[in-house]
């Protein structure tokens, strides 16, 4: 195989092992990506939602976003691409002085499912700096008398860049006294030393000038230099030393600006100026530069800026002890910063919900949670808690990142809203801590029906109410919230007596109003159950039931009604009873009894009965429950023989309604002996009208009944004779029993109609029955004579019978 072949199978397998290295990465939520320095905002770094195998639409929908730490944040997510691209201009030199190799993390947080990835960005370096030295000329001062191949170190120069591009090389130019020798330093960097290559005359030359280029490994090359001016000087026999070589000091990050670290000291053993030591810096970078001052008389070193063991925990120092005769020494002083726990741990939450539905299964995440302690060992070690008693857990999801879930189902019944605490201690003594609280609001879910204040619900409602009263009210509480918790009522469906329950009562939707919606009788309608469902506003909507009674209260507005003896029809037509009673009844004996009823019911139904008026008071009394008219005493010759009582019926009812009865009472030992004073009664009783009305109604029945039987009598005659033939006229016999049977039939008319006042017939009824005893004097005519001569015979009889009819009839029209 020849070499090209080999190079491509190298290269084949590099690509091959970074591919798979990269699927790794992916798939375990870690990304690394390598852009270099100093690219403009908005560049592309990488193709995260390919790599992360998301879909655009999933990403943009999801809401992704990436979250660094610091301030400033370096990188974004563009939206419509998925590409991660700069957010800022990113200077290597500034982010990353002290480290080789630059790595900026970011995450990229995908909010709706509550996922980190992470991402690695490697900050490549380019050539963007050219070596510099601190001090731009320099000035070495040397005896004479100094032998050659004595080396002098000289100021490094500094080249912010890493790797090829930093700084490589150094070359001396100017004067053939003096070279160049490069030594390499224990951290691995170039220390360049000017050697005396040629012995120095102050007689021939008291000034030697070199220049001393340094040059970096870029593309092209950068380059810096320093002019170095030497001045020969008079013998000098010693130089200064220092003590020891190298001076180590470890000192705790919280030690006070102003304390003293460490005191150098150079011993010379000349005398006088050339046994005088100062002391200066000579290699030390721009942060130790800032925060350590050496006093050039004493040697001391002194902190003069507050120490960050996260920002540096060592610093090198090289110091020079020059005596006056311009001998030097050098030491270097390495000061290694110990870590205090003076971070507390840094709580930083990502990505957190605001609100959750209740019913949101178990392992719901709620919060990623960022954590970070600047300190390092035990003291950057960090424990994460949740306070007790909360339906949530810690879970550890990547890298420093935890996520917040729900332990168990939420009821947003019983907790509506959380502060979950997240604390955070490290493993320090003491410990330090930091907390963070997260806002959770639980959303309602309508899973509570209506509940009712009371299991069941009465009212009691007095009868007449106003249409439209109100009833009562039934209240339903929902323990959801929002809508799910707006009640509405309706009545159930139902009858009361045939009719719709809706058109006897109605509940308002909103307020749960029950409102009767007629006048309600209790004699019609004594209790009204019904039953009103209670709804919410929930999809679906839950409902529960109440079962209202109704009772109708009974009110006092039925008067008693009086059954017995019946009420008269108008004021002075008549009695509206009559009772006989024996004049030689005992006290206490039954004469009569008033009947009443009442519609009302209970005390309101409760009659009592009491005399009001009386012909003879003291001759009768009323029981007050029984309502049963006694003697209340021994009748006596003055009492007069008709007696009127006047009866009062009372209920109890608030106010009291009353009805009267009136009832008279005859005191006679048998009809015969009361029909006269019946009679007279009568008489009085009715007007000469109503006597005249009935007399004219009497004689024309009679009339109509004699010629009717007339003509029956005739047609039965003909139809038994055959031919028609002159009627044989009736002998005087005939007309003589029929006259002697008129008295007896009309004496029993007579009669009828006057015990009918005595059982109780009113006005109507006396007409009838009069008009049926007209017809009965009329009957004797029936069976007299037939033909126009007996007729004519007979005119005479039928005229004195007429005549005794009316008086008859005249005499009992009062009755």
């Amino acid at each position: 195989m020849s070499a090209a072949g080999r190079r491509r199978g190298r290269r084949e397998r590099a690509l091959l092992w970074c591919v798979l290295v990269a699927a790794w990465e992916a798939a375990w939520g870690q990304l690394r990506y390598a852009v270099p320095e100093e690219l403009p905002k908005g560049s592309f770094v990488g193709d995260v939602a390919k790599d992360l195998g998301l879909q655009l639409p999933a990403l943009r929908d999801r809401g992704a976003r990436v979250v660094s730490e610091g301030r400033t944040q370096y990188f974004a997510l563009h939206g419509k691409t998925g590409h991660l691209v700069t957010a800022e201009r990113i200077d290597r030199e500034q982010l990353c002085r002290l480290v080789e190799k630059c790595v900026l993390r970011c995450e990229v947080i995908v909010e709706g499912e509550m996922e980190v990835h992470g991402i690695e960005v490697e900050i490549t370096d380019i050539n963007d700096n050219a070596p510099s030295f601190r001090e731009a000329e320099m000035e070495l001062r040397m005896s004479e008398t100094t032998a050659p191949g004595s080396r002098f170190p000289l100021a490094e120069a500094h080249d912010p860049d890493v790797g090829s591009n930093s700084l490589q090389r150094y070359e001396l130019s100017g004067d053939e006294h003096f070279s160049l020798a490069v030594q390499a330093g224990p951290g691995g960097e170039e220390r360049p030393e000017l050697v005396l290559a040629k012995a120095l005359d102050r007689e021939e030359a008291a000034f030697h000038e070199v220049v001393l280029r340094a040059s970096d490994g870029g593309e092209p090359a950068r380059t810096g230099t320093a002019r170095i001016r030497v001045a020969v000087l008079d013998a000098n026999d010693n130089a200064p030393v220092f003590g020891q070589a190298e001076y180590t000091v470890r000192v705790a990050e919280d030690v006070p600006v102003g304390s003293v670290l460490v005191t150098l000291t150079a011993t010379d053993a000349d005398a006088g100026m050339n046994g005088h030591v100062k002391y200066s810096l000579k290699k030390v970078s721009d942060m130790a530069l800032e925060m350590f001052e050496l006093d050039s008389e004493t040697g001391a070193i002194t902190l003069v800026r507050s120490l960050d063991f996260e920002e540096g925990d060592s610093y090198e120092l090289e110091v020079q002890a020059r005596d006056g005769g311009e001998l030097f020494d050098t030491a270097k002083v390495a000061i290694t910063v110990t870590d205090v726990n003076d971070n507390a741990p840094q709580i930083s939450v990502r990505s957190a919900l605001s609100a959750i539905s209740e019913d949101a299964p178990p392992g719901t995440v709620v919060a990623l949670v960022h954590v970070q302690d600047r300190d390092s060992g035990a003291n950057g070690e960090v424990r994460c808690s949740l306070a007790e008693r909360l339906p949530f857990r810690l879970e550890r999801s990547f890298d420093n990142y935890y996520r917040v879930v729900t332990a168990r189902e939420l009821d947003r019944e019983e907790v509506s809203e959380y502060n979950v605490t997240v604390r955070a201690a490290d493993g320090g003594s003491p410990a330090l801590w930091s907390s963070a609280v997260l806002a959770l609001r639980v959303l309602d879910v309508n899973d509570n029906a209506p509940v009712f204040a009371e299991a069941r619900y009465s009212a009691r409602l007095p009868e007449n109410n106003a249409a439209g009263a109100l009833v009562l009210t039934v209240r339903a509480a929902d323990a959801d919230w929002g809508q799910n918790a707006r009640v509405r009522y309706r009545l159930s469906e139902g009858r009361v007596r045939g009719a719709p329950l809706s058109s006897y009562v109605s509940v308002q939707a909103e307020t749960g109003a029950l409102y009767a919606l007629r006048s309600f009788d209790y004699e019609e309608v004594r209790e009204v159950g019904l039953w009103v469902r209670a709804e919410d506003g929930g999809a679906p909507a839950l409902s529960s039931n109440v079962s209202v009674r109704l009772v109708i209260v009974d009110e006092n507005d039925n008067a008693p009604q009086v059954l017995y003896p019946p009420s008269a029809p108008a004021a002075g037509a008549g009695w509206s009873g009559v009772e006989l009673a024996p004049r030689s009844a005992e006290p206490g004996a039954l004469v009569a009894k008033v009947v009443a009823v009442d519609a009302d019911a209970g005390q309101n139904a409760w009659l009592s009965y009491e005399l009001a008026k009386a012909t003879e008071p003291g001759l009768f009394r009323v029981g007050l429950h029984s309502g049963e008219v006694r003697t209340a005493r021994a009748v006596s010759e003055r009492d007069a023989a008709k007696q009127r009582l006047v009866a009062v019926v009372k209920d109890h009812g608030q106010p009291a309604l009353s009805a009267t009865a009136t009832l008279h009472v005859v005191l006679a030992e048998s009809l015969q002996e009361a029909l006269p004073e019946l009679s007279e009664r009568a008489a009085g009783a009715d007007s000469p009208a109503e006597l005249q009305f009935y007399l004219v109604l009497a004689l024309a029945l009679l009339c109509a009944l004699f010629l009717l039987s007339v003509a029956l009598a005739v047609l039965a005659r003909v139809r038994r004779a055959g031919p028609p033939a002159v009627p044989a006229l009736p002998g005087r016999a005939a007309l003589l029993r029929g006259r002697r049977r008129l008295p007896g039939r009309l004496l029993r008319g007579h009669l009828a109609l006057l015990l009918q006042p005595v059982r109780g017939a009113g006005p109507r009824r006396r007409r009838g029955r009069l008009a049926a005893a007209a017809a009965a004097a009329a009957q004797p005519a029936r069976g007299g004579a037939s033909g126009r001569g007996a007729l004519r015979e007979a005119e005479p009889e039928q005229q004195r019978r007429r005549g005794r009819a009316a008086r008859g009839a005249r005499r009992t029209a009062g009755l």
